[in-house]
């Protein structure tokens, strides 16, 4: 992640030379060369996405001159990214939460049994019935079509056997560490509402929105509750690039990171939302000549 990056551009190598600094330990050299077991890892890999989006962030910005956007958003973790580049708080801040966050998150792991399934082409009502009746929670609302439910690892058992008589046409479990954005978490999300209440953090600059409310978050009392429940709570992201469209009148995204996972939620969220997706030299130089 980010490698070719850093090696053409200073300004993606000094953000994660920075990175190394702040943490004290080289998360460079495991985004770059890996083994993906290891960045896999939820206290690598939160940390690598972070740095990564924020780098690509920072190239634009240098090669632009002049990148102005009117809103951001972020699934997951993703969500403190967009509050870095939406001036919440600054990178070192930012940096230090998702440390905290992801080592919460990885213990919360290692002391449950908590698994995560995906539940493919049934309607919202459905999979929530599911849910209820097998004892787990709604994690990701990602598409039309596409929920993500996580808990227990014999309650998500039965809840996929269940989707089966319920006319879900796809349920299986995700290779994951364990039950993000469920009750399981509750740990984490206590730990990290502490931090949060000790952060230096800042109002938005621009319209931000909040993955549990799928609304705009506008002080930093609304920021720390909704980054505190976000751990245990759904990532409502459907309603979220339909609030960026609908009302922010949002016309292009940029998908800063690795991959193209959100432009392909938000095509199946609204037809023929442009997205460009920024996450390599390649890609970068295709936005750049674009933009």
């Amino acid at each position: 992640m980010g490698k070719n990056l850093a090696q053409r551009f200073a300004a993606a190598a000094n953000l994660f030379s920075q990175g190394d600094e702040l943490l004290g330990r080289s998360l460079s050299h495991t985004a770059f060369e890996g083994p993906m077991e290891e960045l896999t890892k939820t206290s690598n890999c939160q940390l690598a996405l972070y740095i990564h989006g924020l780098a690509v962030l920072q190239v634009l910005r240098e090669e632009l001159g002049d990148l102005r956007f009117s809103a951001c958003a972020g699934l997951s973790l993703g969500e403190l990214t967009a509050h870095v580049a939406g001036g919440t708080f600054n990178f070192a801040t930012g940096l230090d939460l998702v440390a905290k966050r992801s080592a919460y998150m990885e213990e919360a792991c290692e002391s449950t049994n908590g698994a995560m399934a995906a539940f493919i082409g049934g309607e919202e009502a459905q999979v929530r019935s599911i849910a209820s009746e097998t004892g787990v929670d709604i994690a990701n609302l990602n598409a039309p079509g596409q929920i993500v439910l996580s808990g227990a690892t014999k309650n998500i058992e039965s809840a996929i056997a269940l989707a089966r008589s319920r006319d879900i046409k796809r349920a299986f479990p995700l290779n994951v560490a364990g039950a993000f954005h469920s009750r399981l978490m509750a740990t984490a999300e206590a730990k990290l509402r502490q931090d949060l209440e000790h952060a230096d953090i800042g109002c938005p600059a621009v319209t931000i929105i909040a993955n549990v409310t799928a609304q705009p978050v506008t002080d930093a009392i609304s920021v720390r509750q909704t980054l505190t429940r976000q751990i245990t709570g759904s990532v409502r992201w459907v309603e979220s690039i339909e609030y960026l469209i609908d009302q922010e009148h949002c016309d292009l995204f940029l998908e800063l990171g690795p991959g193209q996972v959100l432009a392909g939620l938000a095509s199946r969220i609204r037809k023929g939302t442009q997205v460009i997706s920024i996450g390599d030299v390649e890609s970068l130089e295709k936005a750049l000549k674009r933009l």
